[in-house]
């Protein structure tokens, strides 16, 4: 390829990765302009981007008319004990479903990947009958019960992605050398998918953090409601919006998932230039 023709390809991916950036910080960028602007400038016929007289009001009246904290704090909480779940029961069986195959672990595998097709309210109606006769109806463990069995699914989908790009070579030789199946997997297989234990984890708790239909069905007391379920209380019976503390208060619930992933996302690419030493 001449070099001319190759500067354009580059061109045009570096333009369509930029519109996709555009398109992705739009709303957060309209969310954080929002959150910041007085009352006054909400209401202006010419809004701008950035607010030429910026507050913290909006934020004030976000935590004095809904109990943001509490909520925060049920949302942190279910989301966190549904990821370490869907971690702990998905690890052990994507590491066999990859090392074992056969007709019913591809038939699993193809349930798994049919199951993520099934629409919420279709499950809601059997799931609140399940909980109901374990009594969990209104509590974050039976919200964090159904969160976890909603993220298995799609954890030992990728978590078996993992596994198999592990080779098996390498548990081969550890054999050789006179490692058990327990040493095998905790010294040699283990640390290989810590990038797919993280990713996996990452995805189960942004998915619970930001998921509000579950919530919405299962909770009924205001204290132990989610953050997106109490997102909607800023909304009146006649479907007006308190538009600047809404904005604060979804400007804020978007934070966590963010950093999170900014933190993690080191981890993660330090474990795959790891994982590629150790190949």
């Amino acid at each position: 390829m001449n070099r001319a023709p190759r500067r354009a390809v580059r061109a045009g991916q570096y333009a369509a990765l930029l519109c996709y950036l555009v398109l992705l910080a739009f709303p957060f960028l309209w969310l954080a302009s929002t959150a910041f602007k007085p009352a006054r400038e909400l209401g202006s016929l010419h809004p701008t981007w950035i607010p030429e007289h910026p507050t913290l009001d909006n934020f004030r009246s976000a935590f004095d008319e809904q109990p943001l904290v509490q909520a925060a704090a049920n949302s942190l909480i279910a989301a966190s004990c549904a990821a370490l779940v869907a971690i702990v029961v998905a690890t052990p069986l994507a590491y066999v479903t990859a090392r074992h195959r056969s007709g019913l672990s591809r038939a699993a595998t193809g349930w798994v990947v049919v199951s993520q097709a099934f629409p919420l309210v279709l499950l809601i109606i059997p799931l609140f009958l399940i909980l109901k006769e374990l009594r969990l109806i209104n509590t974050l463990w039976g919200l964090i019960m159904v969160y976890a069995v909603w993220a298995l699914p799609f954890a030992l989908w990728m978590l078996t992605g993992y596994v198999r790009a592990v080779p098996v070579e390498l548990e081969e030789a550890a054999s050789v050398d006179g490692a058990g199946r327990l040493r095998t997997l905790v010294s040699v297989t283990a640390p290989l998918l810590v990038p797919g234990i993280v990713a996996t984890a990452l995805f189960a708790f942004i998915t619970a953090w930001n998921e509000f239909f579950f919530a919405l069905v299962l909770l009924k007391t205001p204290e132990k409601q989610t953050l997106p379920v109490v997102l909607t209380h800023f909304i009146g019976a006649e479907g007006a919006a308190d538009l600047g503390p809404l904005a604060a208060a979804a400007f804020l619930a978007t934070l966590p998932s963010l950093v999170v992933f900014a933190v993690i996302q080191r981890r993660i690419s330090g474990s795959l230039l790891a994982g590629a030493v150790r190949s």
